[in-house]
């Protein structure tokens, strides 16, 4: 079934239902738009921080999502099928399905997140972008099963969504899952391999495996503290900084390498940076300058 997703007027994002409406509030309305589901009681402390703060984030949304409030004192039937054993509680529907959902408080970032996450379920295009920044952003807190799962909910709507396919290469390779990593790249069509979200992740997971047998990053900096010359002992050095997530150092021991002697292992350390700025993307303020000092260099 295809979705209708034009944006509800702002007036109807937010009602109370009852026994008697929730099957068109909720099932019936589900079909055009992602509900979610607010179970709460009069008497429940959490309940009276969440419900304004959700009311706001689907005011936010700008009629992607629409809310329905359920007092399970006045509504005990509907808490019974859906088993609300402690409120506060939520649920999501999508096409007549409760499709995620959480229980107790929650941040402002998660109610965010989840309402984007929910948007994406529901198929909505913008909310696909606002989701892959939610998950993005979950990624870079770490949070990387809720990243994940987020991606995948985007995948579900497009699944050959390349920003998606890279950010779920990136939650597996975070978990240390390379294989899998490697994978979910291969998921990308033939045409867009070439796309930088692509070659970005490509880059770390090659550079991941290259500086997992690097060496102790003390040792080797002794090692080329004793001999500037020994461009073997820099080189994994470099890899060590990286594995150690000190990418401006890397970048120092490589050009140091290339200055010193630029056709050393066949040029290893040019190719190696030109890897390492792909892993970093275009974005990097490190990479920029990197890319700067090693041109100035070249073009000597």
């Amino acid at each position: 079934m295809e979705l209708n997703l034009a944006p509800a007027a702002k007036g109807d994002l937010v009602k109370d239902s009852t026994e008697a409406t929730f099957m068109a509030d909720v099932i019936d309305a589900s079909a055009e738009v992602p509900v979610i589901v607010d179970f709460w009681a009069p008497w429940c402390g959490p309940c009276k921080t969440l419900g304004p703060a959700l009311e706001a984030a689907v005011n936010a949304a700008g009629g992607k999502v629409k809310m329905v409030k359920v007092d399970i004192d006045r509504n005990q039937n509907i808490a019974a099928q859906m088993r609300i054993q402690s409120i506060p509680a939520v649920f999501a529907f999508v096409n007549g399905q409760p499709v995620d959902g959480f229980m107790g408080a929650q941040s402002p970032s998660e109610i965010k997140a989840f309402i984007e996450k929910v948007v994406a379920m529901g198929g909505g295009n913008d909310g696909l972008e606002e989701a892959l920044t939610a998950a993005d952003e979950m990624l870079e807190q770490g949070a990387v099963t809720d990243a994940a799962q987020t991606y995948a909910a985007v995948l579900g709507e497009d699944r050959e969504n390349v920003r998606a396919i890279a950010g779920m290469a990136r939650a597996h390779l975070a978990l240390g899952d390379i294989d899998k990593a490697k994978t979910i790249l291969d998921m990308a069509p033939e045409a867009k391999q070439g796309d930088v979200a692509i070659t970005t992740v490509r880059a770390q997971i090659e550079l991941t495996e290259a500086a997992a047998g690097a060496g102790d990053t003390a040792e080797l900096q002794a090692a080329v503290d004793a001999n500037p010359d020994d461009h073997q002992a820099r080189f994994d050095l470099a890899l060590a900084l990286i594995g150690a997530g000190d990418a401006e150092g890397a970048i120092d021991a490589l050009i140091e390498i290339f200055h010193r002697d630029r056709e050393w292992n066949e040029g290893a350390a040019k190719d190696q940076l030109f890897k390492l700025f792909d892993s970093l993307g275009p974005k990097s303020v490190a990479a920029q300058k990197g890319r700067r000092r090693l041109s100035s260099m070249i073009f000597l």
